[in-house]
């Protein structure tokens, strides 16, 4: 069993189902997969590769130990004892329906079954079901295993319980279920993106802009803001001081106006097709597909980390997902205070871990001894802290985005005002890549100034202290 005690059914592993594997293994769950093409195996494991290049960087702890991958040969075998049922194959509902229908036969009455569909109702899903109420659409967006967003429709006759159920499921593995109100066809992003599609097609089709074009029209502009505030909140601001209102009063007659053709839709012929075509291998041909994911996961790291410092949206989301992920495993008598993936805009121009990036972690990792002796969050606010007043950092080896990385701590000193404390970071092989030493000195916040920390905090601090000295110290070259 796995880490997380849990077991996902994934039925299809094509692009959507095998980066909701991907999702799962990497918090720590068994997969059970089906699909009957015969690079299905592949496949997945080209999708986890990536997934497992990207979603570890969007943390600043380690995920847990990824769970166990199994390909099976029937449904009923993927979905016998599952927690969790994701059925993610093409969308036809006569095959879904066939899809359902083997589900059901194997899977327990109260397992959610989340459909991937970003098409189909739960009541097309529904028809003919023994257990319709636990049939639910989940719909998420590519790739799975980074973005967030998954539009869980229960519609008329959801079963409220299992509907919970599967809610508390993903959000256990960082995903953002967005309960959506009523079935719709294409439910609420899909009918967004469509009506942005409809117009794109047109500006390629009457010369107004090419592909390139109107890609760098959401990219450089409307895109950034929509990434962290949507378009509510961006036209809410774009209102003034007077909020919303006054926008909808200023800009509401342009929908009067015939600016767009959001009614109507272009003919596909083979000669638009060819254009557009032509044109979107002009742009991005120059990159193979994997490339491009990898392009596109590094770009989304980068911004939803971003995001994550600031505490917005999606984000913030990392921030709170990341509260349960398991603590650094201790390293014998020494304390493993950081481990963690390096994201990849901790790198610079020579492809490695810039400078600043190392006092960060050894400034996570001298956090992690504060908070060990009782110096939280908590003894910050009461006024009381410890500051470093000297610093060192020894440059011993590369460390390289994705690489996964560790700090062992050891304390060498720890009375009265002082806490002086020696780190060594390493990578999975225990090669060391960095040694830090920080000298801290228990602060007043009120007047900024050295103080006698409290006696809880100065006894844990001397007992530690104490405890390292038996331990092998570091040679005098390593040292302050």
């Amino acid at each position: 069993m796995s880490a997380a005690g849990k077991t996902a059914a994934v039925i299809g592993g094509g692009v959507i189902g095998g980066a909701w594997a991907a999702r799962f293994l990497l918090n720590g769950w068994d997969v059970r997969l089906f699909d009957p093409d015969p690079e299905a195996g592949r496949k997945m494991s080209e999708v986890l590769r990536n997934a497992r290049h990207a979603l570890p960087m969007l943390y600043d702890t380690a995920l847990p130990p990824e769970g166990t991958l199994t390909h099976v040969n029937t449904i009923a075998e993927a979905v016998a004892g599952a927690d969790y049922i994701q059925e993610s194959v093409p969308e036809r509902l006569d095959l879904k329906h066939k899809v359902l229908a083997e589900i059901e036969a194997a899977a327990a009455a109260d397992t959610p079954v989340g459909s991937s569909t970003s098409g189909f109702k739960p009541s097309e899903l529904r028809e003919g079901a023994k257990h319709p109420g636990r049939i639910v659409v989940a719909h998420p967006f590519n790739p799975v295993y980074l973005l967030p967003l998954i539009e869980l429709v229960p519609g008329e006759g959801g079963d409220t319980a299992v509907v919970e159920k599967a809610e508390a499921l993903l959000r256990s593995v960082g995903l953002f279920p967005l309960r959506v109100r009523a079935e719709i066809d294409a439910h609420i992003a899909d009918r967004f993106l469509e009506a942005v599609w409809r117009e794109a097609l047109w500006l390629v089709k009457d010369g107004i802009a090419t592909t390139e074009e109107i890609d760098n029209a959401i990219r450089y502009g409307f895109g950034l803001r929509w990434a962290q505030m949507g378009l509510f909140e961006t036209y809410r601001i774009a209102g003034g001081e007077a909020g919303m209102a006054h926008f909808i009063a200023q800009f509401g007659p342009c929908l009067q106006w015939p600016w767009t053709k959001l009614m109507d839709v272009p003919d596909l012929t083979d000669e638009l097709v060819k254009q557009i075509a032509d044109q979107s291998d002009a742009q991005s041909g120059a990159l193979s597909i994997r490339e491009l994911e990898r392009l596109r996961d590094n770009n989304l790291v980068a911004m939803m980390r971003a995001l994550k410092q600031q505490g917005a949206a999606a984000g913030k989301l990392i921030a709170e997902h990341e509260t349960g992920l398991p603590k650094p495993a201790q390293a014998g008598d020494l304390v493993r205070t950081v481990d963690r993936i390096v994201p990849v805009d901790w790198t610079d121009y020579n492809g490695h871990m810039n400078e600043s990036r190392y006092g960060q972690v050894f400034s996570d990792a001298a956090d992690a001894m504060m908070k060990l002796v009782g110096a939280d969050e908590a003894y910050i606010e009461s006024g009381k802290s410890y500051f470093t007043v000297d610093a060192r950092i020894r440059y011993l080896n590369e460390t390289l985005a994705g690489q996964r990385i560790h700090v062992v701590s050891q304390v060498l000193e720890g009375k009265g005002k002082k806490y002086r404390v020696f780190h060594r970071m390493k990578n999975e092989a225990g090669e060391e890549l960095a040694t830090g030493e920080q000298l801290m000195i228990h602060v007043d916040l009120t007047t900024r100034r050295s103080s006698v920390p409290d006696d809880a905090v100065l006894a844990k601090v001397e007992a530690l202290a104490a405890s390292h000295a038996t331990l092998p110290q570091p040679d005098e070259g390593e040292l302050l």
